[in-house]
């Protein structure tokens, strides 16, 4: 099954609510925490999530691109998220261990991400106890920009590991998602397409979530 976790970095968040509501269909909702370190913006973080836990039952898909996540795994779940996903660039090897078990530890799903220049097989330590893949189809930082065609091949590479494996994990891609890059990544292995302009730029929300799903 094919899931849409549309980011609220594309809101109206004079509306947000509203635009959450708008979403409601979907499968995810991702929320995109930047620290300005980490990667070059600033997006929001921990008191953002509670209101937005308070208004909705989705499911929250949150996306640290944060300096040392461990700081905040507990802060983050206690918050409301129910899926933690952190890079792999942003800590040590044993901290990404220890953060993995931490967020599993704490009733949530784990999940590790990587950055376009990061080959696939910087995950290969971890895989078997992640819950989710996240590969950025983008320079994380910034939404707008355009796909990658290049991170193709590396979900292709993941989801044949993640098949070889047998392993219970999905696999997101997060960057230019639209129509045309929707229907390369899925055929590439993908199964969680995080859309944010795309999705909120659309006329019928709700519509071009169902769509999207059918590529």
């Amino acid at each position: 099954m094919i899931k849409i976790a549309p980011s609220i970095l594309a809101a109206d968040f004079t509306k947000l609510g509203d635009d959450i509501e708008s979403v409601s269909s979907a499968d995810y909702l991702h929320f995109d925490v930047m620290d300005g370190i980490f990667v070059p913006n600033i997006s929001f973080g921990i008191p953002v999530l509670e209101s937005v836990r308070k208004i909705t039952k989705m499911v929250l898909d949150v996306h640290l691109m944060i300096d040392t996540p461990s700081r905040y795994i507990n802060k983050f779940a206690q918050a409301g998220a129910d899926i933690i996903t952190f890079h792999v660039e942003s800590e040590t090897p044993d901290n990404i261990h220890v953060a993995i078990n931490e967020i599993k530890k704490l009733g949530k799903k784990a999940g590790l991400s990587m950055k376009p220049d990061t080959p696939a097989k910087e995950l290969l330590p971890y895989i078997n106890s992640l819950d989710l893949v996240l590969v950025m189809t983008v320079e994380p930082g910034y939404g707008g920009q355009l796909f990658i065609d290049a991170m193709l091949p590396k979900i292709e590479e993941l989801r044949g590991i993640i098949n070889d494996r047998g392993l219970n994990c999905e696999l997101e891609v997060d960057g230019g998602i639209n129509p045309e890059t929707a229907k390369q990544c899925i055929e590439a292995g993908a199964n969680v397409l995080v859309a944010g302009n795309d999705v909120f730029n659309a006329h019928d929300r709700a519509a071009h979530i169902k769509s999207l799903r059918n590529y």
